[in-house]
């Protein structure tokens, strides 16, 4: 009789190398994986005069996304860390977003600035003036006159008291760079939320190959009962004079090798749970317990279109760039109106005399047109740094859409292979366990050495261990396109669940 096969990824994850392609098969690799999908989705983000979203980093440096800020200090309690909470605490905590969200005020900032040239500027000033005067530095001389005169006059004094206001009526110039700081202010608000899609992505990496190793470690651990148990059972056959040495020595060889991959799985799922610590910013030193144990749910894939118009519409990444072409566009337009004449206008009011109680009111207005006529080329250097950025913008534009595309389509071939593969994975490990249990009976009736049994344990392991990858494979290709069409944050949950 078959024996069931559990259904129940207990999540926590390493994997070694046999039924998965061998570049996503070691934790280091998958890492590696996951700083290269970080580093497409915001590559295109930003144009050069933007407030960039949250870069990250080439492999071999440290990418803000697989670092945080702490929160708070570490507890003696063991927290229960599902992972619904570890991507609210990612949200909160992780230093890629909070780099994005600094640089979104960065951006406010840069608006302002630019608004600032379109406002006006009021200022006052209170002015009391005591001074002399040299008539002799002003060229009198006593033989100009028939009287003398003196070389110095004064003290005297007057009090001023005054408020200034200062308007540009007109300046396309101005209007359009104000516009273009608009859009880029945009262009980071929507960079800031595509920093949260990435932050799910990386969060949910990180929790499924932590609770898909403690899968593998609960699994290797079975097997070194089983190869215990063969190892006891080979010890007193040859006592009692039934099998030869060499089966002992085997039997022995696979229990250490058990062992052997039990301490690699252990040491993996440490590493991978301070590597999920740092993501979403646990206090150092916190103990936690992971409490995942998700069922397997296969998704039924909607058609590829609809994923594309979906991705097309809510991907914050590419509504970052179409803000950005939009603000090249306008800083275009404002270069350009380098050329053009702007109006102004100042005006002036307050009281001066002698004191404050001897004053009188005296205003000022006056307005005028500037009209530029030579600037020595640097309209039209502007307008030709412009045309670049608007050239750049509109490429990373088209490719970003392309990139779109291409990552809907690979997530979509990823669930489909990986669903296969778990089903093809779950069989193998009832046709590996069945053939584990009859090489045991043929080995205790003495028709097989134990050499047959320690080939179907092998055989058991490997099932195990593709299994799990399969699990693994299934919960990361949900994420992803999540991720890739611009739901990660909220549609993660549904679609491990098996929900649209």
């Amino acid at each position: 009789m078959r024996k069931a096969v559990p259904k129940t990824l207990f999540y926590n994850g390493t994997f070694s190398e046999p039924e998965m392609p061998r570049f996503l098969s070691h934790p280091s690799r998958r890492l590696l994986a996951l700083a290269l999908i970080l580093l497409c989705a915001v590559t295109g983000l930003v144009a050069q005069n933007s407030a960039p979203a949250p870069s990250i980093s080439l492999p071999g440096s440290q990418s803000p996304f697989t670092g945080s800020e702490p929160e708070g200090k570490a507890t003696p309690e063991v927290l229960q860390l599902g992972f619904p909470e570890a991507i609210e605490r990612g949200l909160r905590n992780n230093l890629g977003l909070l780099l994005s969200g600094d640089q979104t005020v960065m951006a406010r900032g840069e608006r302002w600035k630019e608004l600032s040239s379109l406002l006006p500027t009021l200022s006052a000033r209170v002015q009391e003036d005591v001074q002399t005067q040299s008539l002799t530095a002003l060229g009198l001389k006593n033989n100009v006159f028939p009287f003398p005169i003196p070389r110095v006059i004064g003290p005297f004094n007057y009090f001023d008291a005054r408020a200034s206001v200062s308007q540009s009526l007109f300046n396309f110039k101005d209007l359009e760079r104000e516009r273009a700081a608009s859009e880029r202010l945009k262009s980071a608000q929507y960079s800031y939320k595509d920093a949260r899609q990435l932050v799910v992505l990386a969060v949910g990496n990180a929790y499924l190959m932590a609770i898909a190793t403690a899968a593998r470690i609960e699994t290797t651990d079975a097997q070194i009962k089983n190869a215990s148990a063969l190892y006891n059972k080979a010890v007193d056959q040859q006592k009692a004079g039934l099998s030869p040495a060499i089966d002992t020595l085997r039997s022995q060889v696979e229990l250490q090798t058990r062992r052997q991959q039990l301490i690699a799985a252990r040491n993996d799922f440490a590493r991978q749970k301070l590597s999920l610590a740092r993501i979403i910013g646990l206090p150092a030193g916190q103990e936690f317990f992971l409490t995942e144990k998700a069922p397997y749910q296969a998704l039924t894939p909607l058609p590829l279109e609809a994923y594309l118009e979906r991705a097309y519409a809510s991907r914050s990444d590419y509504r970052a760039a179409q803000a950005q072409v939009r603000s090249a566009e306008l800083s275009r337009r404002a270069a350009a109106a380098g050329h053009y004449p702007s109006l102004d206008v100042d005006a002036n009011y307050g009281d001066i005399g002698v004191t404050p109680a001897h004053s009188n009111g005296t205003w000022q207005v006056n307005g005028g047109l500037n009209i530029p006529i030579f600037a020595g080329g640097k309209v039209h250097s502007d307008v030709l740094e412009a045309d670049a950025q608007l050239k750049q913008a509109r490429s990373q534009l088209g490719d970003l859409r392309g990139r779109i595309d291409y990552e809907v389509r690979a997530s979509l071939l990823d669930l489909t292979s990986a669903a296969e593969q778990v089903e093809v994975a779950r069989s193998s490990v009832e046709l590996a366990e069945e053939t584990l249990n009859q090489s045991k009976d043929r080995f205790s009736a003495g028709v097989a050495d134990n050499l047959e049994v320690i080939q179907a344990q092998e055989s058991v392991a490997s099932a195990h261990e593709s299994y799990i990858q399969s699990l693994y494979a299934d919960s990361l290709a949900k994420v992803e396109l999540a991720y890739a069409i611009g739901d990660a944050e909220q549609g993660v949950k549904r679609y491990l669940k098996g929900e649209h």
